[in-house]
Parts: C-alpha cells; sequence; structure tokens
C-alpha cells in the first residue's frame, strides 16, 4: 500500500528554486574565492537579488547551502513514506534517486559535488550539515517505524534511521570527491548493502 503525495504548490517550488539558487550562487563563490573571503553581499549580487531577499531564505552566509541539502532529504523521506512497507530499503532508495524530482537535483553532476564538497570542508557550514543529518534522521524515524512495525521510540527504529542517514552521507561525500566519479545511485546502493540496512530492516519489523 502507497501513500498519496501532494505536489507543492508554485510558490513553494518557486522557494525551492530560489534556495537552490542561492546554494549554487554561495557555492561557486565558496570555492572559487574561499569561504572567509566571501560576503553575504557577493552572493546576493551574484545571484541578482537583494540583501532583504537573501535573509529572508538564509538567516547568515553559513547557511546559503543548508537549504540543498535539507530538501533533497525531504524528496527521500517522502518518496520511502510511498514506497510499499516490505520493499527492501535498497530498493525504496533507489526508487527515491530514480525520482525526477530527486533526479533534478543533481542534473549537473558538477554543481551537485561542489556543493557537497563545500558543505564537508568548511567547519562553520559542516556544523550545520551534521545538524541536518540529525534533523533528517527525526523525520524518517516516523517513516522507518511505518515499515517495520516497530514503535517509533525504540532503539532499534532510531539505529535504523541513523544507518541509513550515514550511508547516505558516506556515499554523497565519496562521490563529490572523485575524480571520475561512479553514478552515484549505484554508489549509495553499495554503502546501504555494505551496512546490510536490508537485513537491518528485516530485524527491527521481527
Amino acid at each position: 500500500m502507497t501513500a498519496v503525495r501532494g505536489r507543492p504548490s508554485l510558490t513553494e517550488r518557486r522557494r525551492q528554486e530560489t534556495r537552490l539558487e542561492i546554494a549554487e550562487t554561495a557555492a561557486g563563490l565558496f570555492s572559487e574565492r574561499g569561504y572567509e573571503a566571501t560576503t553575504v553581499e557577493d552572493i546576493a549580487s551574484a545571484a541578482g537579488i537583494s540583501l532583504r531577499t537573501f535573509y529572508r531564505y538564509c538567516a547568515a552566509k553559513e547557511d546559503a547551502l543548508t537549504p540543498v541539502l535539507t530538501s533533497s532529504v525531504g524528496v527521500l523521506v517522502q518518496q520511502l513514506a510511498g514506497r510499499p512497507v516490505d520493499e527492501p530499503l535498497t530498493s525504496a532508495v533507489r526508487a527515491a534517486f530514480d525520482d525526477s524530482a530527486a533526479t533534478r537535483r543533481l542534473a549537473d553532476p558538477d554543481k551537485a559535488r561542489r556543493l557537497i564538497r563545500v558543505m564537508g570542508s568548511v567547519p562553520a557550514i559542516r556544523m550545520r550539515w551534521l545538524a541536518a543529518g540529525r534533523d533528517m534522521q527525526d523525520q524518517l524515524v516516523p517513516v522507518l517505524a511505518a515499515r517495520t512495525g516497530a514503535p517509533e521510540g525504540s532503539m532499534e527504529v532510531r539505529l535504523l534511521a541513523c544507518a541509513l542517514i550515514d550511508a547516505l552521507t558516506v556515499a554523497m561525500e565519496h562521490w563529490a570527491w572523485q575524480d571520475e566519479p561512479d553514478d552515484v545511485a549505484d554508489l549509495t546502493r553499495q554503502a546501504l548493502a555494505y551496512l546490510r540496512v536490508d537485513e537491518l530492516q528485516a530485524v527491527t519489523r521481527g
């Protein structure tokens, strides 16, 4: 049985596009000039927006890249929630990557890899990356609880959510730093298989 998924409103889709544009602009400037040498004014000017608009979307410079991560994970959570509960996690995650909304975020591999490299290498931004990862785990808990039939508050479900997010994070970072990267979906599948998340899901369900 699958869940019915609603389509974001036109206004929300435009907001998501603006967030992505700010993030890509910031990542390019951080890569070219360095994080410390890049100002909020630089990002706003390069993105073609006002400072007021920048701060409407980002509380500070170090928050500029966070929407890319959180929106991508939101797609993953939404897709997992809509997959059959008896489907292996590796298959469900692969289906999420194959979804058109997720694919668009990786349509330009060079931009996507640059974003991830900056997120992982700048300490101030990496803190946001780690915090977002914990938030992702919290989002996944009810989805995984529904898939396994285990209580949301159980240690097993939270461990499964942690394993899933860590596998995705390592796979994406590995992909971003390769000179000749493999397919990111294949790397993700390999990471999930290495951690045996399908077995973990089965044990949790049992």
